[in-house]
This record gives C-alpha cells, structure tokens and sequence, in this order.
C-alpha cells in the first residue's frame, strides 16, 4: 500500500475517491515545519541558512505521518502544484526523514479522476528550483519583518510591523488618499436638450460650439453656459448625419487569480481573502450528492488565461446544449496574458465540468459558494461563445439660426442588442437596449422640448476598492497570485488601513506616518519598480535561472546597512509632532504620541515627566458624553479607549464595571420598529455596518449607510453606493440613482 499525502483534509477525502484499496491518503494540514517565532531563524553569516522546525501543534501530526511512510511501499507527495506547495513537499521530505528513491512527486491542475490517474502514471522529483524561490521570498519577508519592524517599535511605537509587499500596497492607499485631499474640484456645466420627432422623444447632449468639439470640461462656467442656452431656445434643429454600425463584442478571458478577486469584490462584495476561501472549498471538493466529494474548479492560484483543449471543447458542447448551436465557436477562442511573468504552462481557472451548470449543483452549495462558482462557470463559458452584435445609432444634430453665425452640433447616441452571443450565459442582467432612439432621417427637422443645464464639478479620485487595489498590484508587477489576499489582510489587520462605507480602503493616521517614514528613509522598501524587479528575481529563481543566495544578498546588504545608519540617526523626538505648548507639570514642550489605541498628547520628558492628555477630537467626544451615567451604579460615565475603540466605562472601575457603547449615530428613524435609531456598528471581523440601536430587541442592519430618503418604487430606505450612487437597500428592488 502507497502512502499519498496532501496539504488539505477536504483534499485528501476527494482524492481518495478516485483512488482504490492500494492507496492511503493523508493531510499534513498545510505546512508541518516553518522557521521559528520567537528569533529570526536565519544564519546570516552562512549563506541565509533557514532554520526549520517543527511547531508543537504539528508534532503529533508529524509522527502519524512518519509511522504510516514507515508501513507504506511508498509515498506520493501530492501538494499543489506551485511554489507553496512544492515547498510542502520538499518539507515533508525533511521532517518525515523520506527516503528521495521511495518518493514520487504527483501535481495535478484540477481533481479530477483523470487528472489523478493521469499525474499518477507520471511521477516526477521535487522542482527544486519552487522550492528555492519559496524560500526566497519568506527569508526576504523575515528579513525585512525581523529588521525593520523593531526599528518602527523604537521610532514610532510598539507592535507595528513592516513587509515587503505589504508596505508598498500601502503606499499605494496613502498617495491616493492624498491625490484626494490635493483635489480641487473644477467647474463645468451639462448640456442636452430633449427633442421630438412626430412619434417620440429622446435627449441629445451637446457636442460641438462652432465645430469644436466641447468635451467633458467645455463648458467651464455659468456664463458660458447661458449663452448657449440663449442660443438653443431659439435654434432651429435639423438632423445633420446619422451613423449606423454593426459592432461586434467579444468576452473577456476565463478568470485568472487577480480578476478572480476583482470581480467577486465588485459584483459580489467579497474580499479578497473571502473569495479565495471559497475557490479553496471549490477546488478541493464538494459533496453533490451521488458523486460524491469532486473538485468543481480547477486551482485558484494562476495567472494563466490558458484553457486545455478539452475544457474548451467541453465548454461547446454544454454551450450547444443549453443554448443552441448558434452561440457556440465554430473553433476555440485562445487568449493571451497581459499579466507579468504569468506562467504560461498553467491553466485559468475554469469549472472542471462545464457540463455541471451552476443551477444543476445550487442545492449543494452554500449560497456564497454557488455565486462564487456562477461567476467562474459563465465567465469560462462565455469565453467560448460567439460575440454579441450590436447595431449601433450616433445623430449628429445641427443647431443653428438664420442670421447667426454661430452654431451647436448635439449627439445622441442608441444601440440594440442585434445577437446577445456570450450575453445569453448573462441572462437578464444584459438590457436589449440602451437609449432606444427613433426612427429618423438626415435633414428631418426636429421640435425642442426643454433645454436641460446643470452645474456639475468634476470628482477626486475614487478610493482603492480592494479589487482595485489587486489590478493596481498587478499592473505594477507587485506580488503575485497567492500574494494578493494576504498582502491586503494584513495592512487592514494592522490597523493601517480600514474601510469606508462604501468598502473602500482609506490610510489610519498611523498608517500615514509609517508610510512617510519608510518612503523618506527606506526608499527602495516602498518603490514600485524595485519590488517588482524582486518579484523578477523570485521568478527568474523559479525558472532556474537565478540563484537563490545571490539575490537575497544583494538585497541585504545594503538594506542592513542602510538600517542601522538610520537608527542611529533618527530619533523618536524627530517624528513626534511639536504643539507649541508647555507641560503644565514640567514646562517641558508637549508633543502627539501614538499609543496602542490612536494619538495623545504627552511630555517630551518622558519619563521622568508623565502629563498626559487627550486630544482636541477626544475632548469633543468627552463634551457629547458629558452627564452620561452607569445604569448600573448611577456614577459618572467616562470616556475610555481600548483595542475596538472608544467606549463609555464607569468612574467607580473596578468597584463597577458597567460600560455603555458610544454611537455614531446617522439621525435617521429605524423603519422597522419606528422606535431606535440607525447608527454605526462594527462586526465581529471589524466590518461597518448600520444597525438598530435597540439591539437585540430589533434586529434591523444594513451594511450600506442609509441616506434617510425612502426608495421612490418599493419605500425602503435609500443607501449609499459605490460612484456617488444611491441605491434602494432592498436586494430585490433595483432602483437606483
């Protein structure tokens, strides 16, 4: 009997259903060895030399595994196909004491029965060359972790950290955070005017002042734009061209990692590390029922757009039969990536069975699971279906008077759905029609109904959604596709960076400052094209072309260095922000400090002057909460901070332990029990959302933040959504604004 180990439990249940009598599978639960977590665990002297062990939670594991390889005619190593899991393997080796002659390394891009049988007839050795590119990267990211992040404990304060990736993700947030604070808006003014023909209506915009085209910002003040008003309303209209195409629409590429995540964020909501858990669950196996357990995607970590020519040829058959043969390819549609260093040899990912139609595999996933698979399904699906065709109207509309040398040109633009092609997988979301215009004729003359002028400005820079952030990270060759999730959980878990309503990524005052510090001091830590040469170099390590050694020494050399000339010449006072005001204990200067729970104000003289105060924001808060008192004793109720923020705590603590949370409250009525408050709450995960402040006794919540108005179709609150669009909080009701 063979011994097959992989990393996940869900994994190995799934494998062991294609597998007969003669196999044995068993899980390592991810990595058995690691370096250590109380000390740095890298000889630096020779040769960057890890230092492995084995963490206590793992050592009964270990000797499982180690008794079952003892018994077995052989083992299989069967972790994933990339660097992570090629280093699991290489682990294994090492911690199981195996035997390299007695050992038979399998990878597989999807489970499946035939990819199983198929990778087990094809045994191959450990691609060392993953394996030192993984180690690359993690004694690069200790490295800086190790280094950097005491020398941020000392200048700024303690328990923050610095990483490589991380930190340039985060400067990223910052200077758009920035960009928005420089904004200055600039005017401009809309114009369009609603015309009639003799059956229908429809608006023009407009285009052109003396055959100059306008733009966006064309119009710049009110002047302008009441000049050309005046001009309108008493123009004469006459249709000038009329240009009709037929256009065609192709679909995007089957997901990679990156798009993966980018679309699951704006379509779903989903953050990155949710969305890869879930692909996780897909890819390892599923029970649908008589099947069994199977693996429904192939592996969620690629930056290929590659589809095997089977899937492809699968995909036009289920295309065939679901929607008729005219929206199938007569051959299959290849792709090309645009990503870095994508690996080409690798799959996108794509349903294993494209056969298995989301709607035929619901009743066996959890909800966000199956939208999860939808999106991959249809997305690999479409990408094998023929283009949608669209015939497209654009009116040119001349306006003029008869003793006027000036004149305006208005555009009105149409288009129908000819052939909904790759649409079809879409279903109802895709509209027929966008702004259907009437049938018309060149030098049809046309009546004014109104004249519509609006005074706009123009809009600061949106915030990074993550999925943004992802594109961003892509484009700048920054991390790869098992880097993306983890880089944005940990600046959010950091508290250098959270969430605005609209679920967009916005800097921490301490997030600013550790940025700035970096960006001044450690330039080549946070520059874009530095990390992504790095990333260069792991891959060029993947490929066997670079030595492994070599490049962790280039980079640490003049890292360390720089380093410790920095720690002797910045001081913690140099990035303490002076107030200009005496200690009133010591006359000392007072200056803003972080602490664990945000800003204060102390003496420079710490130690041996311990004044400490509140900030102007605190004191605000202290004023609203004033006269507040415990319900439990009747004493004065106090502001306090602690770990999830401000709160009220009793005066007589620790006799009493009463605490009170503070609301931010929105002013608007709770519809559901007419009796609380909407205010601001944070989840469990430290999510915002907006809930009744009569909780548990109402249960009303929505993750949006209301605006107070009710929907015009259904009444239900309106809420805020991404772009400076509200929307009706009610999922099923799709009015919009």
């Amino acid at each position: 009997m063979k011994l097959v180990i992989v990393e996940s439990p869900t994994k190995a249940k799934t494998i062991s259903k294609f597998l007969g009598g003669k196999y044995t599978v068993k899980s390592s639960y991810g990595h058995i060895r690691d370096l250590p977590t109380k000390k740095m665990g890298i000889d630096i002297e020779h040769d960057f030399e890890p230092e492995y062990e084995i963490p206590s939670k793992n050592i009964d594991r270990v000797a499982e595994l180690k008794k079952l390889a003892k018994k077995a005619d052989g083992v299989i190593l069967a972790t994933d196909e990339d660097r992570e899991g090629e280093a699991i393997s290489w682990h294994l080796v090492a911690a199981l004491g195996l035997k390299l002659d007695k050992i038979e390394r399998i990878a597989f891009h999807e489970i499946t029965e035939k990819a199983i049988k198929h990778a087990l007839e094809n045994p191959r050795a450990i691609d060392y060359n993953l394996v030192d590119a993984q180690q690359a990267r993690r004694v690069l990211d200790r490295l800086v972790g190790y280094e950097l992040s005491p020398f941020l404990w000392k200048k700024i304060r303690r328990g923050l950290s610095a990483g490589r990736v991380q930190s340039v993700a985060l400067r990223l947030i910052v200077e758009k955070e920035r960009e928005i604070q420089n904004f200055k808006p600039e005017e401009y003014w809309a114009l369009s005017a609603l015309l009639k023909t003799p059956k229908s209506e429809f608006e023009a915009k407009l285009a052109k002042e003396n055959g100059t085209a306008l733009g966006k910002l064309g119009i710049k003040n009110k002047e302008h734009a009441d000049k050309a008003v005046a001009f309108l309303e008493k123009a004469v209209y006459q249709i000038e061209k009329i240009i009709k195409k037929e256009v065609q629409k192709n679909p995007l590429a089957p997901y990679t990692t990156s798009t993966l995540q980018q679309d699951a964020n704006n379509k779903l909501g989903y953050s990155s590390k949710q969305t890869m858990m879930i692909a996780q669950q897909l890819y390892e196996g599923v029970n649908i029922g008589k099947e069994g357990s199977i693996g429904l995607i192939t592996y969620m970590r690629t930056d290929s757009v590659n589809l095997s020519m089977e899937s492809m040829l699968s995909a036009k058959k289920t295309i065939d039969k679901n929607f008729g043969k005219g929206y199938a390819l007569d051959s299959p549609r290849f792709f090309k990536t645009k990503s870095k260093g994508a690996q080409e040899a690798h799959e996108a990912i794509r349903p294993t069975f494209p056969e298995k139609t989301p709607e035929s595999i619901k009743e066996f996933l959890d909800p966000k699971q199956y939208k999860v698979y939808q999106l991959i399904w249809q997305r690999m699906v479409a990408s094998q279906m023929a283009p949608a065709v669209m015939d497209s109207v654009a009116v040119d509309i001349a306006a003029t008077q008869k003793d006027s040398k000036d004149s305006y040109t208005l555009r009105a633009n149409g288009s129908t759905i000819k052939f909904d092609g790759y649409l079809k997988v879409y279903g109802e979301k895709i509209p027929v029609a966008e702004n259907l215009l009437p049938e018309m004729d060149e030098r049809d003359l046309l009546d004014l109904v109104k004249l519509l002028s609006e005074q706009k400005f123009t809009q600061p820079p949106a915030r990074f959604s993550e999925a943004a952030l992802v594109k961003a990270m892509e484009e700048l060759g920054i991390g790869r596709p098992s880097t993306y999730a983890p880089t944005i959980s940990t600046i959010i878990d950091r508290k250098y960076v959270a969430k605005d309503e609209n679920k967009r990524l916005f800097p921490e005052e301490i997030g600013f400052t550790v940025c700035d510090l970096l960006t001044e001091h450690f330039a080549d830590i946070v520059d874009y094209t530095f990390t992504a040469t790095m990333e260069e170099n792991l891959d060029g390590i993947a490929e066997g072309k670079k030595e492994w050694v070599p490049v962790i020494r280039d980079f640490y050399g003049p890292f360390h260095k720089n380093l410790e000339q920095k720690t002797k010449e910045i001081k913690k006072e140099d990035l303490q922000e002076k107030l200009d005001r005496q200690c009133p204990d010591c006359g000392g200067d007072l200056v803003m400090k972080f602490g664990r729970f945000g800003k204060f104000i102390a003496c420079s003289n710490y130690p041996s002057c311990k004044y400490t105060e509140k900030t102007e924001s605190e004191k605000k808060v202290d004023e609203q909460h004033a006269g507040e008192v415990c319900e439990i004793c009747g004493a004065p109720m106090l502001v306090k901070r602690g770990r999830f923020g401000t709160f009220l705590g009793c005066s007589n603590y620790p006799e009493c332990k009463g605490i009170k949370r503070i609301e931010n409250k929105t002013g608007i009525t709770c519809p559901k029990c007419q009796v609380g408050e909407i205010v601001e709450r944070k989840s469990k995960k430290g999510r915002v959302f907006f809930g009744c402040n009569t909780y548990p006794k109402c249960d009303f919540a929505l993750w949006n933040k209301p605006t107070g108005e009710k929907c015009p179709k259904c009444g239900n609150l309106l809420v805020f959504a991404a772009k400076g669009k509200t929307k009706c909080s009610d999922k099923e009701c799709k009015f919009e604004k």
